[in-house]
């Protein structure tokens, strides 16, 4: 693969990455918690990594060909975000005034970071259409591996990026409860609308 190839999958997938989404609200969320960034962060790339696995082995092909599988995905994906949004609304997080959490606390964020972004169909549908575009049938390199390095570079980004927002937050809101419950309640908001959306688009395609 050149590297004017990768440049320009980063320059495209990153546009993603820097747009505000889900994945900007769950780490915003996590970074009103002490010692909650790097495990929800890390959750979500996981589920980055296991939707590129997918494409890179082609069940991404198949299951897009399937229509009753890719509802499913939806559906599960819409209700999970809509249950994790319903939840920050009724009960947002303020900043963590002592460092209590514990490790089944962090196992929990890391295992909601993974259905976040695993479970999130614009993810799985995002890799489908970008992971096949920038890969060369007649380059030496197998197809699978070319689509796992551009997922890897993609991945690279919203790690980066995803960290940056967490910590972020953390710092500029730590000192203010209401600002941070506010935030919170708000990101809670975004992924309502996304996971109705998501509900939405399921029962136009029905109908």
């Amino acid at each position: 693969m050149s590297p004017g190839v990768l440049a320009a999958f980063w320059a495209v997938s990153f546009l993603f990455v820097i747009t505000p989404g889900v994945d900007w609200a769950y780490a915003i969320s996590a970074g009103l918690r002490e010692k909650t960034v790097l495990p929800a962060v890390g959750g979500m790339l996981l589920g980055h990594f296991a939707a590129t696995c997918l494409v890179a082995a082609g069940v991404g092909t198949l299951v897009t060909n399937m229509p009753l599988a890719m509802t499913m995905l939806t559906f599960a994906g819409a209700s999970y975000l809509l249950w994790l949004g319903v939840g920050l609304v009724r009960n947002p997080t303020a900043p963590a005034t002592e460092l209590t959490d514990t490790p089944d606390k962090a196992a929990q964020w890391l295992l909601k970071g993974i259905g976040v972004s695993g479970l999130n169909p614009k993810v799985f549908l995002l890799f489908l259409a970008l992971l096949p575009q920038f890969s060369d049938p007649e380059s030496s390199w197998p197809l699978p591996m070319q689509m796992l390095i551009l997922g890897s570079i993609h991945i690279f980004s919203c790690g980066v990026v995803y960290l940056l927002v967490g910590y972020g937050s953390q710092i500029v809101l730590k000192t203010r409860p209401a600002a941070a419950k506010l935030v919170n309640r708000i990101s809670g908001v975004a992924m309502t609308c996304i996971a109705l959306l998501l509900l939405a688009e399921l029962m136009t395609q029905k109908a």
